[in-house]
Order: C-alpha cells, then sequence, then structure tokens
C-alpha cells in the first residue's frame, strides 16, 4: 500500500536534502558508533533502518518491546542483509538496572538516538499513565544524556515533537519540559532535535488501526473535523538522521511546509484507505449502526463509516512546527527547517520540578490535578483544556 498516495501526496519530502548529503551522511555512519533508544518503534525502526543501511561500525538497538524488536531484526535482515560492523539488539527497559548495567559495561558511543515516548494524548486520562509519561518522556531522556556525557558520547539526539510548540496537552507539555531539560545538559554535550508532525499508519496511530478494523471486520471511525500533517515513516527516520548527524548544539529540526506537506483530515484519509482497498465508504449515523454493519455491508463492496466532530481532551485545533519566538535557519536545506536555540532553561524552575516529581514518586501518592497545576509553573501560557472526555471513551 503507497503510503504517500494515502495521505495525499505524489512524492517524498527529503529526497534532495539526502541526495545532496548522502555522501557525508554514509562517511560519518562509516565511521560511527550507534545506540538507538526506543529503537523498535515506528519512528525508531525508520532511523534505525536508515543507520544500517549506511553500514555503521557498530549499531546498538535497545527497546522494551521484545516483540517489535524481532520483527525490525526481520525487517531489516530481510531487506539488507548484513553490515561489516557490530548489531546488536537488547530487549531492555531504559529506565531500569539493566539498562544502567548495560550502558555501565559498554556505553561507547558515538552517537546516541533517543526515539522512546508515550506519545499519546489519551496518555493523560489518569494519574498512573501521566506520571509514566512524564518519566518516559523527560526524567530518562535527562538520564540517558548524562550517561552519554559521562561516557564520552560525540553527540546526543532525541525526538520532541510539534504538539511542544504551544502546548495545549500534557504530552505536548511534557515533550516542551523535555526540551528545557535538553538545553541544560547542551553545556555538557552537542545535542540536536526534531519536531515533526503525525507518521502515518505508525503502530497505535488512528491510521494503524484502519489495518486492525479492516482484519477485524469492524467500522472505521474517525474525526471529520481533525486535519493533520502527515509524514511517512520512512520520511521520519530521514528527519531523524538528518538532525542526529548534521544539527548544531540545540537545533531543532523539522519538515519545512510546502505543496509536498499539507493539512489533511483523518476522514478524508478513511476514504482514500477504502477506496484504496476496493471499498465504497458508507456513512453510519451512530457507533451502534457501524458496528451492526461492519460483518455484512462489506460483502457488497462497501465499507461502515462514522466521521464524528472531535470533543475529546488534549486536542489542538491545528498544528506548528515552530513559535513566533523561535529564531529559524530556512535556508540551509531545501525542506528542513532549523530552529536556532540558545540555551533557555531556568535552573531553579527545573530543580523544583524534579523535587515534586521525585516526592510524588517517594510517598507514591499523586493526583492528576497535581501534575497539571505543576505543568503550568513550567508553562505559564500551556493551553491545556479539560473536557472530561477521553479517546477511551469512544469506538
Amino acid at each position: 500500500m503507497q503510503i504517500l498516495k494515502l495521505i495525499g501526496r505524489d512524492k517524498s519530502l527529503f529526497p534532495i536534502d539526502i541526495q545532496v548529503h548522502e555522501k557525508e551522511l554514509r562517511k560519518t555512519i562509516t565511521q560511527s558508533s550507534f545506540l538507538v533508544i526506543g529503537g523498535a518503534g515506528s519512528i525508531g525502526q525508520a532511523v534505525s533502518t536508515e543507520i544500517f543501511k549506511r553500514n555503521p561500525k557498530k549499531l546498538h538497538i535497545v527497546d522494551i518491546s521484545e516483540n517489535n524488536m524481532v520483527e525490525l531484526v526481520r525487517d531489516i535482515r530481510s531487506s539488507f542483509g548484513y553490515i561489516d560492523g557490530e548489531f546488536a539488539t537488547f530487549a531492555l527497559d531504559i529506565g531500569s538496572v539493566e539498562y544502567d548495567t548495560f550502558i555501565k559495561a559498554d556505553g561507547a558511543y558515538d552517537y546516541v538516538l533517543n526515539l522512546s515516548a508515550l506519545k499519546h494524548v489519551r496518555s493523560e486520562k489518569d494519574p498512573f499513565t501521566l506520571m509514566r509519561m512524564i518519566k518516559t518522556n523527560i526524567l530518562n531522556t535527562d538520564k540517558t544524556i548524562k550517561q552519554s556525557v559521562e561516557h564520552g558520547v560525540k553527540k546526543y539526539f532525541c525526538v520532541s515533537t510539534d504538539k511542544a510548540a504551544n502546548p495545549v496537552n500534557m504530552m505536548g507539555a511534557s515533550k516542551r519540559i523535555m526540551e528545557m531539560f535538553v538545553h541544560r545538559n547542551s553545556a555538557d554535550i552537542n545535542v540536536s532535535m526534531a519536531r515533526f508532525a503525525n507518521v502515518a499508519f505508525s503502530d497505535g496511530s488512528l491510521l494503524h488501526g484502519f489495518n486492525q478494523r479492516i482484519q477485524k471486520q469492524q467500522p472505521i471511525v474517525a474525526p471529520h473535523d481533525i486535519k493533520r500533517y502527515f509524514v511517512s515513516p520512512q520520511e521520519s527516520g530521514e528527519l531523524c538522521l538528518m538532525s542526529c548527524i548534521f544539527g548544531e548544539n540545540r537545533d531543532i529540526f523539522f519538515p519545512k511546509l510546502s505543496e509536498s506537506l499539507h493539512l489533511i483530515s483523518f476522514a478524508d484519509i478513511a476514504v482514500k484507505y477504502l477506496e484504496n482497498l476496493g471499498y465504497e465508504p458508507y456513512l453510519c449515523k451512530d457507533e451502534d449502526e457501524a458496528r451492526a454493519l461492519a460483518k455484512t455491508l462489506p460483502q457488497e463492496g462497501k465499507y461502515p463509516c462514522l466521521f464524528t466532530s472531535s470533543d475529546t481532551t488534549g486536542e489542538k485545533d491545528f498544528e506548528e512546527f515552530f513559535t513566533k519566538n523561535e529564531t529559524l535557519d530556512m535556508e540551509r536545506f531545501e525542506n528542513l527547517g532549523i530552529i536556532k536555540n540558545k540555551a533557555n532553561f531556568d535552573e531553579a524552575l527545573l530543580k523544583k520540578f524534579e523535587e515534586k516529581i521525585e516526592g510524588m514518586l517517594e510517598n507514591k501518592a499523586w493526583t492528576k490535578e497535581q501534575i497539571v497545576k505543576l505543568f503550568f509553573k513550567m508553562i505559564p501560557d500551556f493551553g491545556h483544556k479539560e473536557t472530561g472526555k477521553y479517546l477511551d471513551g469512544k469506538m
């Protein structure tokens, strides 16, 4: 299935930039060793593949998902075979003692790329998952940067999100706070990041769910009033790799808006998706009708769809990659923009944040309201609005 076609595009975003810099990319990667954290997720797999196919001296991949890691290895072996250097995967939780021991035993890398994240807006619905998001997106990032400093790593890269620009949900805000911690560490190691849009058909995404719904003979549901920018998995890997290798200290890379990258609604993608499979979308009036028709309607060449309005907590009305206060370099690359940052963090504020979170964890007691209040202290103009409705309450 052609992903670009389904998201309303006929060409990839970065072929010119990759082609111009391919020789330098390949030379650097061939001579370097890499650790990819969260390497078995959708973006992590894309980045790992981009590195592997350029024959690195060493490529280690860490991820908490043993099953996804198995698929990554099978995919790489089936597509590219083998490399001259060392390639190994480790099913580890980066917040664990086992991971710390792994780093202590080796830790010798030129580049560390952190792709691990809790990325779903739905993760903010309860205080327990929300705390795990803080640990994954903020505390573990800070920890792995400090470990990289201790082991003499040349460069540390991590993924932020477009939702960190003027955030309205806790996930975006957690990544904005992560950026502050990254800035604090930038005095000790070169760091770079990337902000980009939704990765089409990535694990757990609504578009990935379309595949699951078809396999399980269930209706397709999508919001009709939410438009997003989408990149393909390969484009996400290319963007991360370019930022990792070519980004200067504190640079944040993002895809330039152009005719190739445009807003498209989830409902429009659902229509293209079904038509690509040979189905005519059939619009249902409610969930009951959609469920009832899912077993029979496809036999007639039609597929039940429910396109709804969005009313859940954390949905942003529009997407943006940068704010009006950030300085941009739009000249260096053809289709990649760069946010040029001076170190921007409040040391006292970060320490207070750490103390508050550590206290909650030590006492094994916290509420969502306490965490939201803490986030507002970190980001005074945080646009969070609680509607009381979450995605888990919908089909």
